[in-house]
């Protein structure tokens, strides 16, 4: 097997649709990819300032960070810090990126497959010094990604699109995907869905109509639909099963925030 390495941008994940992730999915995520997982790395900011003053943050962040290594991660926490910029105005920062490069490259001498989970363009660097050791990198992210970033990794995750990986989604049973093709004289596409967490656990096959289709629950034209596909925007439908097959209903854009 595969050994593999884990390195979560914890900040950039959060910030962009992955608050409440589940950590023990990721993990697995991993080894369906034929790896067994050999070392794993949240990386995180802490405000240390805050939590010395405010008991229940402090607390609340206690948990988040026991959480994560219930779930066999190794925190690597970046102290906040605070600063005033030329204008005067207050600044608060903790970047982790260079930390977790180099714990990358330090520790991929010893693995074959490293999932990096972010979706910063600032990796792109990173990624190519990996690959360039005969390493498979994959990308886990959100929203905001860097589509240089997404084009570089050998295989790119949405995390929106991963059964089961954000805990809020849990009892919901509308389905997501992305439209790969669109019929824009008679009106009708096709949906991709995930169904699992290998690389090829997708289906294709899902019928999806512009008359299934609203914006702000009004209808759509076909030029809107289009561009849907063209920006591999993340659609929310409920999924039937119809005599012709599987059938995408209530479809609308995705909206994480």
């Amino acid at each position: 097997m595969l050994k593999a390495g884990i390195f979560l941008d914890m900040e950039n994940l959060s910030r962009n649709g992955g608050w409440g992730i589940r950590y023990e999915v990721i993990k697995e995520l991993v080894e369906t990819q034929g790896t067994i997982v050999l070392r794993a790395n949240a990386y995180l900011a802490v405000d240390v300032e805050r939590e010395r003053h405010d008991t229940g943050y402090r607390i609340r962040n206690e948990n988040y960070r026991a959480a994560i290594r219930r779930n066999g991660f190794h925190l690597i926490r970046k102290e906040v810090r605070r600063y005033y910029d030329s204008e005067g105005e207050l600044v608060v920062k903790a970047n982790a990126d260079l930390d977790l490069a180099v714990d990358a490259i330090l520790q991929s001498e010893n693995l074959d497959y490293i999932l990096v989970g972010s979706g910063d363009g600032d990796f792109l660097r990173l990624v190519r010094a990996l690959q360039n050791r005969g390493k498979r990198v994959d990308l886990l992210s959100f929203a905001n990604t860097s589509g240089d970033l997404m084009r570089e990794v050998d295989n790119h995750f949405s995390g929106f699109l991963i059964p089961g990986i954000l805990g809020n989604d849990t009892g919901n049973s509308r389905k997501r995907g992305i439209l790969h093709a669109y019929n824009e004289d008679r009106g009708f596409g096709f949906i991709t869905m995930r169904t699992g967490l290998g690389a090829t656990d997708m289906r294709h096959d899902i019928f999806c109509h512009i008359n299934d289709i609203t914006a702000d629950q009004e209808p759509v034209d076909t030029r809107y639909v289009a561009e849907l596909k063209h920006r591999q925007i993340i659609l929310e439908f409920d999924l039937i099963q119809t005599p012709e097959g599987p059938k995408a209903t209530d479809v609308c854009e995705f909206q994480w925030r």
